[in-house]
């Protein structure tokens, strides 16, 4: 085990820090219009759409939070697994292709645009709402990032939770600054293979150091008989609401996250997503199976009581592999963190530019130094204000991409999915859709009360679709509708 700092797990981070620093640059060179900073000019392969997808959609959560929920609670962290897995074969299987076919044809470059455009609202309420959803909850989203990174530094290197926030906040916003999107996939790309390779042998090599599976299964006896079962010693209404149903509803929020959605935008075409498909629901099977597992090592090797659990990857790469390793490995938690905070800074980019800045304000965007220039500033101001709002932070990691993700799960899945599938859909009931789930998340997130009778992500999710159906029945046939440009 490492003590103090290793300077060979120092050069492991570091290298790994250089490497994204050098594909931002080189995508810069490639950067000529908002189109080419925003969706990397349509021209994703198959892999990159599909491992980026991954690497994007689970943040610093999937390698310190995730294990740090299994570290504390066990085995009922599989059904958020089990939840999550639903969420992202049903987004793959229903949303990838239908969107990337009607945002060409509208040519739409944000997830507002497409809003605007499907229903024809010239009024542009719809895109307005969804600029300053999105603004909103990404903001927190970003914030939570940088904390995860300020934590892997602090933990692992020393260095105070402020010069932590700052380096990893610098490092993402430099790389997503230079080459955009282009430069967000191919940092992804090479992220989203690390994570999967952390999160598949740090916990056999774990098992095997403990003694094999049955001295596992005895260390977590050992702490809680309760951490071998799916219900965590809950019983009735405990386990359906406040075990089942709460991790199981993480799946919903994969079908309205705009940095996910991009994506799909950004493919080259739907061969490439139907290939992406499959190539995304492989990385599912071999990675999210394991990360609730290095957390359940970690009660084994480093004992039952850290003051942080979600610090539990780091340490038990420190624990188990020489220094140079663990650097690398450690690098994939950062990695994590770097490539949802990378896509989530350049959708905001997107809501301030292009539908603010050039839709709103009706900016020409034909001289293409300029509007990078202004993209660019854009990125910077919301690290900035992210970067203010992770200082501030008190929150676990756990909880604060739940609040968001709820937020921008229920406020644009229920709309987004029904504009795809549901001809009955008005744009009424798309904007109530999202002003429930936008309000609902806010009021479920401050009344503790709610949230302790029945899960955020679940509850607000329903209201949103609630809202949405109902609304649109009620306007169906009306001029306003706008339901002609699908």
């Amino acid at each position: 085990m490492s003590g103090g700092l290793d300077t060979s797990l120092l050069f492991g981070l570091l290298g790994y820090l250089v490497i994204v620093l050098f594909l931002g640059i080189w995508a810069s060179r490639m950067m000529r219009r908002l189109d080419d900073f925003l969706l990397a000019g349509c021209r994703l392969g198959a892999v990159a759409t599909a491992i980026s997808e991954r690497a994007s959609g689970e943040s610093a959560w999937f390698l310190l939070g995730l294990p740090g929920a299994a570290y504390a609670a066990g085995f009922t962290e599989y059904w958020t697994v089990i939840g999550s897995a639903a969420g992202i074969f049903t987004s793959w299987i229903l949303i990838a292709i239908p969107l990337r076919r009607l945002t060409e044809k509208l040519g739409a470059l944000t997830i507002p645009d497409y809003f605007e455009m499907r229903f024809g609202d010239h009024a542009r309420i719809l895109r307005s709402v969804s600029m300053v959803i999105i603004l909103f909850f990404y903001t927190a989203y970003v914030a939570a990032q940088f904390v995860g990174g300020a934590k892997i530094l602090t933990a692992t290197f020393g260095l105070s939770n402020g010069w932590g926030l700052i380096l990893g906040a610098l490092v993402v916003t430099s790389y997503t600054l230079m080459g955009g999107l282009l430069a967000v996939v191919w940092t992804d790309v090479l992220q989203g293979l690390l994570m999967a390779a952390v999160a598949v042998i740090l916990p056999v090599v774990g098992i095997l150091h403990l003694g094999g599976p049955a001295a596992f299964v005895e260390s977590l006896a050992a702490r809680a008989p309760e951490m071998l079962t799916l219900s965590g010693g809950k019983t009735g209404a405990a386990f359906l609401f406040g075990v089942m149903i709460g991790s199981l509803s993480w799946g919903f929020g994969y079908l309205g996250q705009p940095h996910l959605l991009t994506r799909y935008m950004a493919a080259k075409g739907v061969r490439q997503l139907k290939t992406g498909a499959g190539v995304a629901i492989g990385w599912v099977l071999v990675a999210y199976w394991s990360a609730p597992l290095v957390g359940m090592v970690g009660v084994g090797l480093l004992g039952p009581d850290l003051a942080d659990p979600e610090m539990v990857m780091p340490l038990v790469a420190k624990f188990l592999l020489p220094g140079w390793l663990a650097g690398i490995f450690i690098a994939g938690a950062v990695a994590a963190m770097m490539s949802t905070a990378d896509s989530q800074l350049l959708v905001a980019t997107s809501a301030v530019v292009e539908d603010f800045y050039v839709r709103i304000l009706g900016k020409e965007k034909t001289d293409g130094k300029k509007i990078l220039l202004v993209s660019r500033l854009a990125t910077l101001g919301v690290a900035l204000v992210a970067l203010v709002l992770a200082f501030s932070s008190k929150e676990m990691i756990y909880d604060m991409v739940a609040y968001a993700w709820a937020g921008l799960g229920s406020s644009f899945g229920p709309p987004l999915l029904l504009s795809l599938r549901w001809k009955r859909i008005t744009r009424s009931g798309a904007l109530a859709g999202m002003l429930a789930g936008t309000i609902s998340n806010i009021i479920w997130n401050n009344v503790g009360a709610l949230n302790d009778a029945i899960d955020l992500k679940f509850a607000t999710f329903v209201f949103s679709l609630v809202f949405t159906v109902a609304v649109s029945l009620m306007t169906t046939g009306r001029s306003e509708e706008g339901r002609a440009t699908a």
